[in-house]
């Protein structure tokens, strides 16, 4: 394009009308123009003044244009001399790699990405009835959330609008040792809770730092469907084991060949809804301090029971530290709040702190104090109490 009529060309182009700045319009059709050939390399511009009278805007817009073209590397100028049009075709060496890389096949993701999502379980639908761990998220106590939120950000310190300390919000890890300790008989203090954004995350994490690539876990069968997904992904070689009424029912040869990891729904099995037995749940915890068997215990579900009281946790019967045990916020009060924590055993408190905060950068302090204040002022033993009744 020659550039006595790159004027007439901006011209026909340009809508005056646009809310589009001109300065944007201008900038894109020259660009547009560079890249497809129609100013060719060393192609010299009209100055800014000319080009600007031709068009009849502001040789400010120019100057901008001009500016920001030189800046990405799509002309280049020289005092005294002039602005032309800069050489931004591929060197042949790139040409040529681009031209072959046309003729191969298109491109794939990894195995490990096509057997997740080949064997994905995660549905389109996320509420409704009969969802499993989907609570009623209608009947959660919005008003009383809200109120609470209000008041925190009224009086919003620094501290709960940066990233969150590794472990979580303290005042939050010691409200939830305290109602895991009479909820659910899990023997911990405030340092042994890790505050995740729920039982994925926590496996992950877990996985991480305890487990290399090829390591075998045991998983119940059927399983939950995202825990396989996380192991899976992780390299891990999953040994699936058959549930009965009683729960996991490891078979001879199963033993002989103990697995780095064992991953339980012990009170509440999921998908089917056996609880572990005494006998199982003790047979598994000298298991796994015989052979050094991480045990991860997925508490799915424990608070709604309705043929019986709530069942103790198998992390309160590990004397061992082999337990480590996870549990998930969203499931009592809504799945948006993506909040879960883990339980971790006193030898590897620091080392978890320092993997969460590694890994995943943790953050939402004002939504962790604001659940603080929602369990010491009593709503969540309220609200869960009345969820039962009506699930019930």
């Amino acid at each position: 394009m020659d550039t006595i009529i790159l004027a007439d060309w901006l011209s026909a182009r340009l809508d005056r009308t646009a809310a589009e700045p001109m300065y944007r319009q201008v900038l894109e059709l020259m660009q547009q123009a560079i890249l497809t050939g129609q100013l060719a390399p060393g192609t010299k511009l009209p100055s800014s003044r000319t080009l600007a009278i031709d068009l009849g805007i502001a040789r400010n817009t120019v100057l901008h244009v001009y500016d920001q073209l030189t800046a990405e590397g799509y002309v280049s100028s020289t005092t005294g001399s002039g602005t032309y049009v800069a050489d931004t075709a591929p060197r042949d060496g790139a040409s040529k790699k681009a031209k072959a890389a046309e003729t191969k096949a298109p491109c794939t993701i990894s195995r490990r990405g096509e057997r997740l999502i080949a064997q994905a379980g995660v549905s389109p639908k996320q509420w409704g009835a009969f969802m499993p761990g989907v609570p009623d998220v209608a009947e959660f106590p919005a008003r009383t959330w809200s109120r609470l939120q209000a008041r925190l950000w009224k009086r919003a310190s620094p501290d709960l609008l940066t990233y969150a300390p590794g472990g979580g919000y303290r005042p939050l890890r010691r409200a939830l040792s305290d109602y895991l300790r009479v909820a659910r008989s899990v023997k911990c203090q405030p340092d042994q809770i890790i505050i995740t954004t729920g039982i994925h995350q926590s496996i992950d994490l877990a996985v991480r730092l305890l487990t290399d690539f090829g390591d075998r876990a045991w998983v119940e069968e059927p399983c939950y469907w995202g825990a396989r997904s996380v192991l899976q992904s992780s390299g891990l070689t999953l040994v699936p084991i058959p549930v009965d009424e009683e729960g996991l029912n490891p078979a001879s040869r199963d033993m002989t060949e103990p697995p780095r990891l064992a991953l339980v729904t012990p009170s509440h099995q999921y998908p089917l809804g056996m609880v572990m037995s005494l006998a199982r749940r003790r047979a598994l915890l000298e298991f796994a301090r015989q052979h050094k068997v991480w045990i991860i215990e997925d508490d799915y579900d424990s608070e709604f029971r309705y043929g019986s009281r709530p069942l103790s946790s198998l992390q309160g019967l590990d004397d061992a530290g082999q337990v480590i045990y996870v549990g998930s916020l969203g499931k009592m009060l809504y799945p948006g709040l993506r909040m879960g924590y883990m339980v971790v055993p006193e030898e590897l408190v620091e080392t978890f702190r320092i993997g969460v905060a590694e890994l995943y950068r943790e953050g939402q302090l004002m939504q962790q104090a604001v659940l603080t204040e929602f369990i010491l002022d009593g709503h969540l033993t309220s609200h869960v109490r009345r969820m039962r009744g009506l699930y019930g």
